[in-house]
């Protein structure tokens, strides 16, 4: 990635050179880390549609492990990086909560790849998002978001998510920006290899 990505937040125009967007989608369960990776890494204030999390939520949405989390994605997170003058990589963060995983198969039309965000203390929500992208056939890689000290090995996610060698498993801390960038880099990188095996 262009090593001229302006600071987060920044209003940062589209060049008027740009000719390709690029699509990816970053998928997971509820409180995995979605919303706070697009806002670490997109060069543009990012759109959200986080929410206060309510007392209707309650006996609905599954907040266990994340009990301080007080707000919620509703539809998706958008953020925007300049690759090059012609290239640009749009960003889109999935809701997690299960009632509105409906929208997930909307967000995957036209996506190049995906990043499966996965919370080692609730991995059993990732089983959803690498079923949906195993079925629309979209590559992806698994990104684990580390909170606090970490307790689980790749070797051991990768076994508890029964997934295939040939996906890119990589340790990341959504809040810093270059760890996300790491991420995002080793699914273009993922993209490139898949595309150059054709």
């Amino acid at each position: 990635m262009d090593s001229k990505i302006s600071e987060p937040g920044a209003r940062t125009p589209l060049a008027s050179s740009a000719t390709t967007g690029l699509k990816i989608v970053i998928v997971g369960g509820f409180g995995v880390g979605k919303t706070t990776m697009v806002r670490s890494v997109s060069e543009i204030r990012p759109l959200s549609t986080e929410e206060t999390l309510t007392q209707a939520s309650e006996g609905i949405d599954d907040a266990r492990g994340v009990e301080r989390k007080s707000t919620t994605t509703v539809a998706f997170d958008f953020g925007r990086i300049t690759l090059n003058a012609e290239m640009v990589l749009y960003l889109f963060g999935a809701p997690g909560q299960e009632r509105f995983w409906f929208l997930w198969d909307r967000l995957f039309t036209g996506t190049l790849g995906a990043v499966v965000m996965v919370d080692t203390r609730r991995l059993a929500d990732s089983w959803y998002a690498i079923d949906r992208l195993e079925h629309h056939q979209m590559p992806f890689i698994v990104a684990h978001n580390r909170f606090g000290e970490t307790t689980h090995s790749l070797d051991q996610i990768r076994d508890a998510l029964d997934l295939s060698p040939d996906v890119p498993l990589i340790a990341c801390d959504a809040r810093q920006r270059e760890s996300s960038k790491a991420v995002l880099i080793t699914l273009v990188n993922h993209l490139y290899a898949l595309s150059s095996a054709r």
